[in-house]
């Protein structure tokens, strides 16, 4: 795990609820880097900086105390996003280099091994279950890592993480939700943006 970079440390952002700052329209987000385009829905707010940084404290410190190992966070945020409690939406990149990180797939399904083994250690009560698939948007390729997680009070919250490598740059897409319309919301959102 030592040349491991962690990207996927927002799936727990839902973990936790965020104060925001209000927008009731839906917003059209362009990215120069990746020339990707995705409108958010409406009613979804953006995540204060303050508090985006204490959700990416969390997660890093759960990975760090289930593993005994630091971990660099390299990721800048695209956006990030919230529609009621314990709903996110969130896009990141972070430099990826195959010549120095290695293979790509088998460090993305080393990352998602590790997130499911965090989350077993920190839930130890919560049921988990998890499926890696692929998923073409806007005619790409995206590998895919979904995880379902079952609460004893009989809250289900569900995590998907889409992610492609565009060259030296991981892009990445991760969705937290424990609203099954919310989820669809988010997903949907990300299957219709558009990569030119």
């Amino acid at each position: 795990m030592s040349k491991l970079k962690i990207t996927c440390l927002i799936l727990f952002l839902g973990l936790i609820s965020c104060k925001s700052q209000t927008e009731s329209n839906p917003k059209v987000i362009h990215n120069k880097n990746f020339n990707w385009t995705i409108t958010i829905p409406e009613d979804f707010n953006s995540i204060n900086e303050s508090d985006w940084n204490k959700i990416q404290q969390r997660g890093k410190e759960a990975i760090e105390k289930t593993f005994g190992e630091e971990i660099i966070n390299q990721a800048t945020t695209i956006f990030k996003f919230e529609k009621g409690q314990f709903n996110n939406f969130e896009a990141n990149y972070q430099p990826y280099d195959i010549e120095i990180d290695g293979d790509y797939l088998e460090t993305y399904k080393e990352v998602n091994l590790i997130m499911y083994q965090t989350m077993e250690a920190q839930m130890p009560k919560a049921k988990l279950d998890s499926i890696s698939s692929k998923q073409k948007i806007s005619g790409l390729e995206f590998q895919r890592f979904d995880v379902t997680i079952d609460f004893p009070n009989g809250m289900k919250m569900k995590t998907i993480g889409l992610s492609r490598l565009f060259d030296k740059k991981e892009f990445t897409v991760n969705i937290t939700a424990v609203d099954e319309k919310i989820a669809k919301e988010m997903l949907e959102a990300f299957l219709n943006s558009k990569f030119e």
